[in-house]
């Protein structure tokens, strides 16, 4: 018996039977008749299940007293209520259920009569409804006949004001044309205007340079020609005692700008140089002469911000000349205004030098429909970190790289499509980054047998560019 109540528990018979209830209680109104009935037999079929584990249970309950134990309980308890399930169901005479049935047919006769006159009346107030419709459609009909009337004169009226907007329709558009040629005019106008601001820019420069020499010149002239004698200098036998220089701000940062430049130069070529590659690879199918184009954009990049360092130098070397006095000397005076003012280096100038260099070297071709301004951020982003390395102390720069030459293990990586037995570099993918003699980034080159070997190669197309100097 134990072991029957502990299998009922366990099944979990009425807890499911509770939520089946639940459930289609919340789903009474949105199921169907068949969906509710078969919910309903479902639930019944449970419950006889229920119904039977616990008769069983009661009988071997009943065993286990022995023949007279419990007959009692039964006596009072279950016994009365079976006879008032089955006497609901089967008991009751014959005279009792006609009568019975005449009530209810007689109910519902009268159920029938009150609804059949519900229904008289709302099919009256249907019809008055009806009318009341009929009125106001014959209304609307009128209001749409007055308003297609209307609509007929504003057309009328509207096809005279059409011809006169078409008239000014046409008069605006030649205004337009006009106002856009001179919107162009404007704007070539402005360019050369920004033009000549960068050369009076210039020559403004330029002036202010001349005039601080020329008030130096003056200076020293009167200076000669003054007749009061010069006060003399005692001199010692013993040399003149070093003067102490504190550094400047470009020794103090020297080593976090090394770092920096460094980290930024790898993060290129992991980034930038992807990017511009898969670029590329959409006009190019050839992966070799995509990379040949990255190395010469690397390498023309270094040469353009090198040039474009030195002639930086020298304008503030010239102009810092002319007033300068103080413990640090000159170079480390002019690193430091180059560090603070690195802000003034004319990048685009370079990317456009750049782009006019690689546009006549004759080792990589593109494409006539296309041109290599659009790896401009690249070299843009190359001359930045290139010009910015000239100022470290010692500069870093790239190392020199010719097709055919030695391969290094301590200078390039091979790529992955590299023959790892050939002694010989086919092309090179990145430069190597170097300090003074010393490798500190790895490059990337093509190692393969042949590398001597001549390869046929599409001649690169004409290109408007000057020579580079």
């Amino acid at each position: 018996m134990a072991d029957s109540l502990r299998r009922l528990i366990n099944n979990e018979s009425c807890r499911i039977l509770q939520e089946k209830l639940e459930n289609w209680y919340k789903d009474y109104h949105i199921n169907s008749c068949d969906q509710n009935l078969n919910r309903c037999c479902e639930i019944i079929e449970m419950n006889s299940m229920i119904q039977g584990q616990l008769f069983t249970i009661l009988n071997q309950t009943a065993r286990e007293g022995g023949h007279y134990a419990g007959v009692e309980t039964i006596k009072s308890r279950l016994l009365p209520w079976l006879g008032t399930c089955f006497s609901s169901t089967t008991s009751g005479r014959p005279f009792e259920t006609n009568l019975s049935l005449i009530q209810e047919s007689i109910e519902k006769e009268r159920q029938l009569r009150e609804f059949a006159s519900t229904r008289k009346h709302e099919i009256q107030q249907l019809e008055k409804e009806l009318n009341s419709t009929h009125l106001q459609l014959n209304l609307v009909q009128q209001d749409l006949a007055e308003a297609q009337m209307a609509l007929e004169e504003t057309k009328t009226k509207s096809a005279t004001t059409l011809l006169a907007a078409e008239d000014e329709i046409v008069h605006l558009k030649a205004a337009l044309k006009a106002s856009q040629a001179q919107e162009e005019s404007a704007l070539r106008n402005l360019d050369r205007l920004n033009d000549y601001e960068q050369q009076v820019q210039i020559l403004k420069d330029e002036i202010t340079i001349l005039g601080a020499q020329k008030s130096v010149l003056h200076s020293r002239l009167a200076r000669s020609r003054s007749p009061s004698p010069r006060p003399c200098r005692s001199r010692s036998p013993s040399p003149l005692p070093l003067r102490s220089c504190s550094p400047g701000r470009a020794r103090l940062t020297n080593a976090a700008r090394h770092a920096h430049l460094v980290a930024r130069f790898s993060d290129i070529y992991a980034q930038e140089r992807l990017d511009a590659q898969t670029l590329l690879r959409t006009y190019i199918d050839d992966l070799e002469i995509v990379q040949r184009i990255i190395y010469v954009a690397a390498v023309e990049s270094f040469h353009a911000a090198k040039m474009a360092f030195r002639q930086f130098k020298m304008r503030v070397r010239k102009t810092l000349s002319l007033t300068h006095s103080g413990p640090e000397s000159l170079e480390d005076t002019v690193l430091d205004y180059i560090v603070r003012h690195e802000d003034l280096y004319d990048v685009q100038a370079s990317v456009n030098e750049v782009i006019r260099a690689m546009n006549i070297n004759p080792k990589i071709s593109f494409p006539p429909e296309v041109d290599f301004i659009m790896i401009s951020s690249l070299i843009r982003e190359l001359c930045r970190v290139a010009f910015s390395m000239q100022t470290l102390v010692p500069p870093l720069d790239i190392a020199f790289g010719a097709d055919g030459e030695l391969f290094n293990e301590s200078k390039y990586r091979r790529s992955y499509d590299s023959d790892f037995t050939a002694p010989l570099v086919v092309y090179h993918v990145w430069p190597a980054l170097m300090e003074n003699d010393s490798i500190i980034v790895k490059g990337e080159a093509v190692s393969k047998r042949g590398a001597l070997l001549p390869r046929s190669r599409s001649p690169s197309p004409i290109r408007s560019g000057s020579p580079r100097l």
